[in-house]
């Protein structure tokens, strides 16, 4: 039996199992199966490698993408660029990072972006983030980080005033904010400025509308969750885990 699988805490709000089941059922992949390892801390990582040792492939989510390097033994240049992790493949006895969470962002922003969408405010500081800032990167488009504390390297929601929303078009929630079962919970912005030119983009799938995401549509915004971004990466992380 090939055991893939999603560590992450918690995971009640994943998809990722059912999708993956669904994939292996459609293909019939009789030797494939998918399951979640909810891990309250890095420190069981190494146990439930040792117990399942058929393990040929994990995803990684909150709030591991960064913690769970010092446990790898090798990192593909491009997570190493990134500084995040969401594939894990087995390989000869180790454990290699990837990120595919570039790929599956990339593609599911690619095709709502318009040329006034040229600079950006990107909501938290994990390792979802890290992939986003590398793909707007990748793209040219500026953008300037957003985190409940003030640093050196990002502003905090305080300093985000209305007038900020004329310049900053594209709104990426790289938090949890929102998501199951917090469902009320949304990013403290002045939702009040946003307007029709805007674009509001979560990373939270679930639910398909975030409170985040309501606000934004309520304004005339575009909107997009993270589910397409959800496939994309879980289609890389499938071809990684089989090149």
């Amino acid at each position: 039996m090939k055991l893939f699988g999603l560590i992450g805490y918690p995971l009640t709000h994943s998809f990722s199992k059912g999708y993956f089941t669904t994939k292996f059922e459609q293909n019939g992949w009789g030797d494939c199966r998918y399951e979640t390892f909810p891990i309250a801390s890095m420190e069981a990582f190494t146990d439930l490698c040792a117990a399942h040792p058929d393990l040929q492939g994990l995803n990684v989510t909150i709030p591991y993408k960064e913690a769970v390097i010092p446990y790898l033994d090798g990192l593909s240049e491009e997570a190493a660029k990134i500084g995040a992790v969401n594939t894990i493949k087995f390989v000869d006895g180790k454990r290699i990072g990837y990120n595919s969470d570039v790929v599956g962002f990339e593609q599911s922003l690619l095709p709502l972006l318009k040329d006034y969408h040229k600079k950006a405010l990107v909501l938290g500081t994990g390792g979802a983030a890290k992939a986003v800032w590398f793909v707007l990167d990748k793209l040219g488009i500026q953008y300037r980080n957003v985190s409940r504390t003030k640093t050196d390297s990002n502003v905090s929601y305080e300093d985000i005033a209305p007038e900020w929303m004329d310049e900053y078009l594209l709104i990426i929630n790289t938090t949890p904010l929102g998501m199951y079962p917090k469902v009320e919970d949304c990013p403290p912005l002045p939702y009040e400025s946003i307007g029709t030119k805007h674009l509001l983009f979560d990373l939270v799938y679930n639910p398909e509308k975030t409170t985040f995401l309501l606000k934004g549509e309520a304004k005339g915004a575009t909107i997009k969750n993270g589910l397409d971004m959800l496939y994309g990466q879980a289609e890389r992380s499938w071809d990684i885990w089989n090149a």
